[in-house]
Protein backbone atom coordinates (compact mmCIF):
# COMPACT_ATOMS: atom_id res chain seq x y z
CA UNK A 1 0.00 0.00 0.00
CA UNK A 2 1.01 3.28 -1.13
CA UNK A 3 0.43 7.03 0.77
CA UNK A 4 0.19 9.86 -2.13
CA UNK A 5 -1.14 13.48 -1.93
CA UNK A 6 -2.19 14.23 -5.46
CA UNK A 7 -3.64 17.33 -6.53
CA UNK A 8 -6.45 16.60 -9.46
CA UNK A 9 -7.74 18.98 -11.60
CA UNK A 10 -10.85 19.27 -14.14
CA UNK A 11 -13.60 21.62 -15.27
CA UNK A 12 -11.96 24.47 -13.22
CA UNK A 13 -11.95 22.54 -10.07
CA UNK A 14 -9.54 20.94 -8.22
CA UNK A 15 -9.45 18.08 -5.58
CA UNK A 16 -6.73 16.91 -3.16
CA UNK A 17 -6.40 12.83 -2.63
CA UNK A 18 -4.75 11.82 0.11
CA UNK A 19 -3.24 9.05 1.12
CA UNK A 20 -4.61 6.64 -1.44
CA UNK A 21 -3.66 3.24 -1.42
CA UNK A 22 -2.99 1.92 -4.70
CA UNK A 23 -3.03 -1.85 -4.91
CA UNK A 24 -2.57 -2.37 -8.35
CA UNK A 25 -3.06 0.43 -11.05
CA UNK A 26 -4.50 3.47 -11.05
CA UNK A 27 -5.97 5.37 -14.64
CA UNK A 28 -6.30 9.04 -14.33
CA UNK A 29 -7.66 10.48 -17.60
CA UNK A 30 -4.79 10.79 -19.88
CA UNK A 31 -2.66 8.54 -18.96
CA UNK A 32 -1.74 5.47 -16.71
CA UNK A 33 0.81 4.51 -13.74
CA UNK A 34 1.45 1.59 -12.17
CA UNK A 35 2.31 1.49 -8.24
CA UNK A 36 3.51 -2.20 -8.21
CA UNK A 37 6.78 -0.58 -11.29
CA UNK A 38 7.69 3.28 -11.26
CA UNK A 39 6.22 7.01 -11.71
CA UNK A 40 6.61 8.76 -13.99
CA UNK A 41 7.19 12.51 -13.18
CA UNK A 42 8.16 15.73 -15.32
CA UNK A 43 11.17 17.21 -14.95
CA UNK A 44 10.03 20.78 -14.24
CA UNK A 45 7.49 19.43 -11.39
CA UNK A 46 10.60 17.84 -10.30
CA UNK A 47 13.04 20.52 -10.41
CA UNK A 48 10.52 22.97 -9.28
CA UNK A 49 10.14 20.33 -5.86
CA UNK A 50 13.99 19.94 -5.49
CA UNK A 51 14.90 23.98 -5.68
CA UNK A 52 12.39 24.59 -3.00
CA UNK A 53 13.24 21.97 -0.54
CA UNK A 54 17.87 22.78 -0.84
CA UNK A 55 16.17 26.43 0.28
CA UNK A 56 14.53 25.71 2.71
CA UNK A 57 17.50 23.81 4.39
CA UNK A 58 19.36 26.83 3.83
CA UNK A 59 21.05 26.79 0.99
CA UNK A 60 20.61 29.68 -1.25
CA UNK A 61 17.64 30.04 -3.51
CA UNK A 62 20.19 30.82 -6.77
CA UNK A 63 22.25 27.54 -5.41
CA UNK A 64 19.47 25.39 -4.36
CA UNK A 65 17.99 26.19 -8.28
CA UNK A 66 21.52 24.86 -9.45
CA UNK A 67 21.61 21.77 -7.92
CA UNK A 68 17.76 21.16 -8.54
CA UNK A 69 18.52 21.31 -12.43
CA UNK A 70 22.13 19.10 -12.19
CA UNK A 71 19.89 16.56 -10.20
CA UNK A 72 16.96 16.18 -12.82
CA UNK A 73 19.51 16.72 -16.01
CA UNK A 74 21.33 13.31 -14.94
CA UNK A 75 18.06 11.54 -14.39
CA UNK A 76 16.46 12.76 -17.98
CA UNK A 77 19.92 11.26 -19.08
CA UNK A 78 19.41 8.28 -17.60
CA UNK A 79 22.25 8.68 -14.98
CA UNK A 80 19.68 7.75 -12.51
CA UNK A 81 22.50 6.59 -10.18
CA UNK A 82 23.54 10.28 -9.67
CA UNK A 83 20.23 11.89 -10.51
CA UNK A 84 17.18 12.80 -8.03
CA UNK A 85 17.18 9.88 -6.04
CA UNK A 86 19.98 11.59 -3.97
CA UNK A 87 17.54 14.32 -3.53
CA UNK A 88 17.12 13.34 0.86
CA UNK A 89 21.16 12.41 0.73
CA UNK A 90 22.17 15.99 0.06
CA UNK A 91 19.44 17.40 1.98
CA UNK A 92 20.07 16.09 4.73
CA UNK A 93 23.94 16.47 4.15
CA UNK A 94 22.54 20.01 4.50
CA UNK A 95 20.90 19.89 7.57
CA UNK A 96 23.30 18.70 9.35
CA UNK A 97 26.33 20.77 8.09
CA UNK A 98 27.80 18.73 6.38
CA UNK A 99 28.25 20.73 3.36
CA UNK A 100 28.63 24.02 4.09
CA UNK A 101 25.84 26.42 2.31
CA UNK A 102 27.94 29.74 3.36
CA UNK A 103 31.25 28.36 2.27
CA UNK A 104 34.51 31.26 2.33
CA UNK A 105 36.14 29.08 -0.95
CA UNK A 106 39.92 30.63 -2.21
CA UNK A 107 42.25 29.83 -4.68
CA UNK A 108 45.61 28.77 -2.51
CA UNK A 109 47.34 28.22 -5.65
CA UNK A 110 47.35 30.14 -8.93
CA UNK A 111 50.56 29.49 -11.08
CA UNK A 112 49.75 29.81 -15.29
CA UNK A 113 47.32 27.50 -16.11
CA UNK A 114 47.23 25.25 -12.73
CA UNK A 115 44.87 26.82 -10.02
CA UNK A 116 43.85 25.25 -6.86
CA UNK A 117 40.68 25.77 -5.16
CA UNK A 118 40.19 24.85 -1.69
CA UNK A 119 36.56 24.88 -1.22
CA UNK A 120 35.79 25.05 2.69
CA UNK A 121 33.25 21.87 2.55
CA UNK A 122 31.09 23.24 -0.41
CA UNK A 123 28.77 20.80 -2.43
CA UNK A 124 30.53 19.53 -4.87
CA UNK A 125 28.36 21.03 -7.39
CA UNK A 126 29.33 24.51 -6.35
CA UNK A 127 33.21 23.91 -6.16
CA UNK A 128 33.22 22.03 -9.31
CA UNK A 129 30.49 24.70 -10.77
CA UNK A 130 33.45 27.54 -10.56
CA UNK A 131 36.65 25.52 -10.79
CA UNK A 132 35.51 24.17 -14.33
CA UNK A 133 34.87 27.82 -15.04
CA UNK A 134 37.87 28.95 -13.88
CA UNK A 135 39.64 26.20 -16.19
CA UNK A 136 37.88 27.50 -19.05
CA UNK A 137 39.19 30.54 -18.37
CA UNK A 138 42.68 29.57 -18.39
CA UNK A 139 42.20 27.58 -21.56
CA UNK A 140 41.14 30.57 -23.68
CA UNK A 141 44.39 31.84 -22.03
CA UNK A 142 46.81 29.52 -21.93
CA UNK A 143 45.16 26.91 -24.65
CA UNK A 144 44.78 24.49 -21.88
CA UNK A 145 43.39 25.09 -18.50
CA UNK A 146 43.20 23.26 -15.06
CA UNK A 147 41.90 23.19 -11.70
CA UNK A 148 42.28 20.88 -8.43
CA UNK A 149 40.03 21.08 -5.62
CA UNK A 150 39.95 19.89 -2.12
CA UNK A 151 37.98 19.90 0.96
CA UNK A 152 34.86 19.87 -1.33
CA UNK A 153 31.99 17.24 -1.27
CA UNK A 154 30.21 15.10 -3.98
CA UNK A 155 30.14 16.60 -7.08
CA UNK A 156 27.09 14.39 -8.69
CA UNK A 157 27.95 13.03 -12.29
CA UNK A 158 31.01 13.68 -13.98
CA UNK A 159 29.62 14.32 -17.41
CA UNK A 160 27.94 17.64 -16.29
CA UNK A 161 31.48 19.52 -15.94
CA UNK A 162 32.86 17.90 -18.84
CA UNK A 163 30.07 19.35 -21.18
CA UNK A 164 30.40 23.25 -19.49
CA UNK A 165 33.98 22.94 -21.56
CA UNK A 166 31.93 21.19 -24.83
CA UNK A 167 29.54 23.89 -25.01
CA UNK A 168 32.86 26.49 -25.74
CA UNK A 169 34.03 24.44 -28.07
CA UNK A 170 36.85 22.85 -26.25
CA UNK A 171 37.98 19.26 -24.46
CA UNK A 172 36.53 18.81 -21.20
CA UNK A 173 37.83 16.07 -18.48
CA UNK A 174 36.61 15.96 -14.94
CA UNK A 175 37.56 13.39 -12.27
CA UNK A 176 37.24 13.05 -8.43
CA UNK A 177 38.43 11.06 -5.81
CA UNK A 178 36.22 9.14 -3.20
CA UNK A 179 36.07 7.32 -0.22
CA UNK A 180 37.62 3.88 -0.35
CA UNK A 181 34.83 1.57 -1.29
CA UNK A 182 36.55 -0.64 -4.31
CA UNK A 183 38.26 -4.12 -3.50
CA UNK A 184 40.79 -5.88 -5.74
CA UNK A 185 40.22 -8.67 -7.28
CA UNK A 186 40.52 -11.60 -4.26
CA UNK A 187 40.79 -9.31 -1.62
CA UNK A 188 38.05 -8.40 0.80
CA UNK A 189 38.68 -5.25 2.08
CA UNK A 190 38.42 -1.54 0.95
CA UNK A 191 41.54 -0.17 -0.88
CA UNK A 192 40.57 2.61 -3.14
CA UNK A 193 37.61 5.04 -4.52
CA UNK A 194 35.88 3.32 -7.69
CA UNK A 195 36.79 7.60 -8.35
CA UNK A 196 34.90 8.25 -11.93
CA UNK A 197 35.68 10.56 -14.31
CA UNK A 198 34.60 11.93 -17.85
CA UNK A 199 35.85 13.32 -20.58
CA UNK A 200 34.05 15.14 -23.59
CA UNK A 201 34.48 16.40 -27.12
CA UNK A 202 32.65 19.17 -29.13
CA UNK A 203 30.89 16.97 -32.67
CA UNK A 204 28.41 19.94 -33.64
CA UNK A 205 26.32 17.33 -34.55
CA UNK A 206 23.31 16.04 -32.55
CA UNK A 207 25.28 15.06 -29.43
CA UNK A 208 28.54 15.68 -28.02
CA UNK A 209 30.65 12.73 -27.45
CA UNK A 210 30.27 12.38 -23.63
CA UNK A 211 32.45 9.26 -21.39
CA UNK A 212 31.43 9.38 -18.09
CA UNK A 213 32.41 6.05 -16.19
CA UNK A 214 33.64 5.07 -12.74
CA UNK A 215 35.99 2.63 -11.96
CA UNK A 216 34.08 0.43 -10.51
CA UNK A 217 32.00 -2.24 -12.49
CA UNK A 218 28.99 0.24 -11.46
CA UNK A 219 28.59 3.03 -9.33
CA UNK A 220 27.63 2.85 -6.24
CA UNK A 221 24.35 4.96 -6.93
CA UNK A 222 23.13 1.90 -9.26
CA UNK A 223 23.23 -0.43 -6.10
CA UNK A 224 21.35 1.99 -4.15
CA UNK A 225 18.30 2.11 -6.99
CA UNK A 226 18.86 -2.18 -7.08
CA UNK A 227 17.70 -1.37 -3.68
CA UNK A 228 14.99 0.97 -3.88
CA UNK A 229 13.64 -1.85 -6.57
CA UNK A 230 14.36 -4.53 -4.87
CA UNK A 231 16.33 -5.80 -7.58
CA UNK A 232 19.25 -8.59 -7.28
CA UNK A 233 22.36 -7.47 -9.03
CA UNK A 234 24.81 -9.51 -10.97
CA UNK A 235 27.46 -11.41 -9.37
CA UNK A 236 30.39 -9.30 -11.04
CA UNK A 237 29.09 -6.05 -9.54
CA UNK A 238 30.26 -6.42 -6.16
CA UNK A 239 31.08 -8.82 -2.93
CA UNK A 240 29.77 -9.00 0.50
CA UNK A 241 32.16 -8.09 3.62
CA UNK A 242 34.17 -11.51 3.37
CA UNK A 243 34.92 -10.64 -0.64
CA UNK A 244 32.23 -13.25 -2.02
CA UNK A 245 30.24 -12.35 -4.76
CA UNK A 246 27.35 -11.35 -3.95
CA UNK A 247 23.57 -10.64 -5.88
CA UNK A 248 22.25 -8.76 -3.04
CA UNK A 249 22.57 -5.20 -3.38
CA UNK A 250 22.70 -4.37 0.03
CA UNK A 251 25.02 -6.76 0.83
CA UNK A 252 27.02 -5.11 -1.72
CA UNK A 253 26.59 -1.39 -1.33
CA UNK A 254 28.34 -2.93 2.91
CA UNK A 255 30.83 -5.01 1.43
CA UNK A 256 33.34 -3.81 -1.55
CA UNK A 257 32.77 -2.91 -5.22
CA UNK A 258 34.80 -4.72 -7.74
CA UNK A 259 36.86 -2.80 -10.10
CA UNK A 260 36.38 -2.62 -13.67
CA UNK A 261 38.71 -4.49 -16.06
CA UNK A 262 40.32 -6.14 -12.91
CA UNK A 263 43.74 -4.46 -12.00
CA UNK A 264 43.53 -2.40 -15.01
CA UNK A 265 40.93 -0.22 -13.73
CA UNK A 266 42.11 -0.49 -9.89
CA UNK A 267 45.62 1.30 -10.82
CA UNK A 268 43.58 3.86 -12.84
CA UNK A 269 41.48 4.64 -9.94
CA UNK A 270 45.05 4.73 -7.85
CA UNK A 271 46.15 7.12 -10.74
CA UNK A 272 42.91 9.22 -10.07
CA UNK A 273 43.28 9.61 -5.85
CA UNK A 274 46.94 10.33 -6.46
CA UNK A 275 46.16 13.29 -8.74
CA UNK A 276 43.50 14.61 -7.12
CA UNK A 277 43.83 14.00 -3.50
CA UNK A 278 48.16 13.64 -2.68
CA UNK A 279 49.58 16.18 -5.27
CA UNK A 280 46.71 18.58 -4.14
CA UNK A 281 47.49 18.47 -0.60
CA UNK A 282 44.14 17.28 0.45
CA UNK A 283 42.42 14.35 1.13
CA UNK A 284 42.98 10.85 0.06
CA UNK A 285 41.74 6.99 0.44
CA UNK A 286 40.94 6.98 3.77
CA UNK A 287 40.73 10.46 4.54
CA UNK A 288 37.75 10.86 2.70
CA UNK A 289 34.41 10.51 3.96
CA UNK A 290 31.17 9.00 2.51
CA UNK A 291 28.12 10.50 1.62
CA UNK A 292 25.66 8.18 2.54
CA UNK A 293 27.99 6.30 5.69
CA UNK A 294 28.98 9.83 7.16
CA UNK A 295 25.74 11.81 6.87
CA UNK A 296 27.66 14.81 9.51
CA UNK A 297 30.87 14.71 8.16
CA UNK A 298 32.07 16.95 5.04
CA UNK A 299 33.37 14.13 2.66
CA UNK A 300 36.68 16.08 2.25
CA UNK A 301 36.78 15.01 -1.52
CA UNK A 302 39.04 16.50 -4.36
CA UNK A 303 38.38 17.05 -7.93
CA UNK A 304 40.08 17.84 -11.19
CA UNK A 305 39.00 19.80 -13.98
CA UNK A 306 40.55 20.32 -17.14
CA UNK A 307 39.62 22.02 -20.37
CA UNK A 308 41.68 22.25 -23.69
CA UNK A 309 40.88 24.92 -26.65
CA UNK A 310 40.42 23.13 -29.30
CA UNK A 311 40.36 26.17 -31.59
CA UNK A 312 43.75 26.47 -31.34
CA UNK A 313 44.55 22.86 -33.03
CA UNK A 314 41.08 22.30 -35.45
CA UNK A 315 38.48 24.79 -36.84
CA UNK A 316 34.73 24.00 -36.01
CA UNK A 317 33.82 22.90 -39.84
CA UNK A 318 37.05 20.31 -39.46
CA UNK A 319 35.78 18.91 -36.20
CA UNK A 320 31.99 18.41 -37.47
CA UNK A 321 33.36 17.25 -40.41
CA UNK A 322 35.84 14.82 -38.95
CA UNK A 323 34.02 13.87 -35.83
CA UNK A 324 31.16 12.84 -38.35
CA UNK A 325 33.42 10.40 -39.89
CA UNK A 326 34.56 8.81 -36.57
CA UNK A 327 31.22 7.94 -35.71
CA UNK A 328 29.50 6.90 -38.84
CA UNK A 329 32.60 4.65 -39.36
CA UNK A 330 31.67 2.83 -35.47
CA UNK A 331 27.85 2.94 -36.65
CA UNK A 332 28.87 0.79 -40.05
CA UNK A 333 30.70 -2.01 -38.25
CA UNK A 334 28.66 -4.87 -38.53
CA UNK A 335 26.84 -6.68 -34.83
CA UNK A 336 25.58 -9.87 -34.05
CA UNK A 337 22.09 -8.56 -33.35
CA UNK A 338 22.48 -6.41 -36.27
CA UNK A 339 21.74 -3.02 -34.02
CA UNK A 340 24.50 -0.27 -34.67
CA UNK A 341 26.94 0.75 -32.39
CA UNK A 342 26.31 3.72 -30.68
CA UNK A 343 29.12 6.69 -29.58
CA UNK A 344 29.51 7.79 -25.91
CA UNK A 345 26.88 10.65 -25.26
CA UNK A 346 24.72 9.56 -27.58
CA UNK A 347 22.28 7.01 -25.63
CA UNK A 348 22.34 9.04 -22.95
CA UNK A 349 20.85 12.15 -25.49
CA UNK A 350 18.12 9.77 -26.30
CA UNK A 351 16.75 8.94 -23.14
CA UNK A 352 17.35 12.83 -22.06
CA UNK A 353 14.28 13.47 -25.28
CA UNK A 354 12.05 10.28 -24.06
CA UNK A 355 12.33 11.48 -20.86
CA UNK A 356 11.70 15.42 -20.89
CA UNK A 357 8.52 13.94 -23.41
CA UNK A 358 7.24 11.18 -20.94
CA UNK A 359 8.68 12.26 -17.71
CA UNK A 360 11.24 10.54 -15.27
CA UNK A 361 10.39 7.34 -14.10
CA UNK A 362 10.54 7.00 -10.36
CA UNK A 363 10.96 3.76 -8.00
CA UNK A 364 7.89 3.65 -5.97
CA UNK A 365 9.94 3.94 -3.25
CA UNK A 366 11.36 6.68 -4.18
CA UNK A 367 8.10 8.11 -5.24
CA UNK A 368 6.93 7.39 -1.52
CA UNK A 369 10.30 9.36 -0.51
CA UNK A 370 9.32 12.23 -1.79
CA UNK A 371 5.72 12.69 -0.48
CA UNK A 372 7.06 11.86 2.42
CA UNK A 373 9.11 14.79 2.22
CA UNK A 374 6.82 17.20 0.71
CA UNK A 375 4.65 16.67 3.79
CA UNK A 376 7.28 17.19 6.14
CA UNK A 377 8.43 20.60 4.52
CA UNK A 378 5.20 21.99 2.66
CA UNK A 379 6.69 21.85 -0.50
CA UNK A 380 3.97 20.60 -3.34
CA UNK A 381 5.10 18.28 -5.76
CA UNK A 382 2.62 17.19 -8.39
CA UNK A 383 2.81 13.46 -9.86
Amino acid sequence: MIGFSINYCSAGKCWKIVHLNFLQKFLFKGGMFSMDSEVRVSSKSLTEFIHKLYAKAGMAPEEAEYHAKALVLSSLRGVDSHGVMRTNAYLTRIENGAINVHPQMKYEKARGAVWELNADSASGYTAGRIAMEKAIELAEQYSLGMVLVKNSNHFGAAAMYADMAVKRGMMGFATTNVKPGMTAPGASGNVVGNNPFAIGFPTYCDFPFMLDMALSVVAGGKLKMAIARGEKIPLTWATDKNGNPTDDPQAGFDGYFLPLGGFKGLGMAYAIDILCGVMSGGAFQNHIKNMFKDPTDPSRTCHMFMALDLTKLIGKEEIRSRMTEYRDYVRNIPTLSGTPLVMPGEPEENCRKERMDKGIPLPESLAQEFQQLSRTYGVPLEI
